[in-house]
């Protein structure tokens, strides 16, 4: 294991954490995607984007459990840079089937990747504001099975991730209009090269 690439990754990894809670805290994260995440976001995956360079995936055998979780998590938030995220995506698939990462990080990442590309998610992980105010999982390809798809790579039930969700979603401010919302993300999506 590489300890300083392991530290690297988790510190990027708490400033963001930290970002967020701080502008979760003024209320100032939940109109758009802010500024000041952005940057740090794409901070994040230029470094992700050179570690992958030089050491491939940071899988757990060279940055630890934690690390890779690092990982994982700067790439499911380079949501601005569509190729990155196809490509840490494919990335991630790969060291899963090798067993290096857990099955639920390239399933949450695909799920990202879908909805940003106008597809069904597969696993119900990607969430919103619905149209009658309640954070809501995005739309299932197959939802009858979903808890199914969701066992398979270690997921709760749907049913517990919907009530977590909606729990940690308790103060936030609703959308004014759920059609505003829906047109202000597809014109983002289109606006970094999702669409």
């Amino acid at each position: 294991m590489l300890q300083s690439l392991r530290e690297q990754l988790i510190a990027m990894a708490q400033r963001d954490f930290q970002t967020r809670e701080a502008l979760a805290a003024d209320q100032s994260l939940f109109n758009g995607y802010h500024p000041q995440m952005q940057a740090i976001h794409e901070e994040n995956a230029g470094v992700l984007e050179r570690i992958i360079e030089e050491h491939g995936w940071p899988s757990r055998d060279i940055a630890g459990d934690d690390g890779a979780e690092a990982a994982w998590l700067i790439a499911q938030h380079a949501i601005g840079l569509p190729d990155l995220q196809r490509k840490c995506l494919r990335l991630l698939e790969e060291a899963a089937r090798d067993g290096a990462v857990p099955p639920w990080q390239p399933a949450m990442l695909l799920d990202r990747v879908c909805v940003f590309e106008g597809r069904l998610q597969l696993y119900g992980t990607s969430f919103d504001w619905d149209e009658h105010g309640m954070m809501s999982p995005r739309p299932i390809a197959d939802p009858d099975s979903v808890d199914q798809r969701r066992a398979a790579v270690g997921l709760s039930p749907l049913s517990e991730a919907i009530a977590l969700q909606r729990r940690q979603s308790t103060g936030q401010p609703k959308p004014a209009s759920f059609i505003e919302r829906q047109r202000e993300f597809e014109e983002w999506a289109k606006s970094v090269g999702w669409r």
